[in-house]
């Protein structure tokens, strides 16, 4: 059956109507800090406005989360001019510390971006994310993929809320 519009468009309204609110509230935590270190510093312990850790990432040995946090606070991330180059630096940072998959270094790049004010311009795909991007037929063998490689309705997304999308509806994205 090939997926219509409608499918897609049902996704992306569902999406606005449960993540959107929600997703730019927890990006605000991260953009209000009062300086670099503090901003990197709940980032890469990955922790939420109410002191816990994100749920997808309370599986990562503390040891490693204090590496990375060590680590990024002696980079120089506040010289990074666009979210691709903070994705990178991040990456090279701590992207080889045990445990620390591209799921992390994403979330903690695009955490570290909400302070700096650097928002993604593509699709950053991880495990889940690539999940939802196979799906539609895309992404394979991919770090990322443009926004407007997606069905033109992911269009009222920006590529961090299509990379959230992606991950959230991967299921039914593979049933459309």
């Amino acid at each position: 059956m090939t997926p219509s519009p409608e499918d897609f468009r049902a996704i992306v309204d569902d999406y606005i109507r449960d993540y959107r609110d929600r997703a730019a509230r927890g990006m605000r935590f991260y953009a209000i800090q009062r300086s670099l270190a503090e901003a990197v510093d709940v980032a890469a312990r990955c922790v939420k406005p109410n002191g816990k850790r994100h749920r997808h990432q309370r599986w990562i040995p503390p040891e490693s989360l204090d590496e990375a946090r060590a680590r990024l606070l002696a980079d120089d991330l506040g010289s990074c001019r666009s979210f691709d180059e903070l994705h990178a630096k991040v990456n090279a940072t701590i992207g080889s510390i045990h445990m620390v998959a591209e799921l992390v270094v994403y979330d903690v790049a695009h955490r570290i971006g909400a302070f700096l004010g650097l928002e993604p311009e593509r699709v950053y795909l991880h495990r889940r994310t690539r999940d939802g991007a196979l799906a539609l037929g895309l992404g394979r063998g991919r770090e990322w993929i443009d926004l407007a490689e997606l069905p033109e309705e992911f269009g009222r997304l920006t590529p961090a809320e299509a990379e959230d999308c992606l991950c959230i509806y991967k299921g039914r994205l593979g049933a459309v």
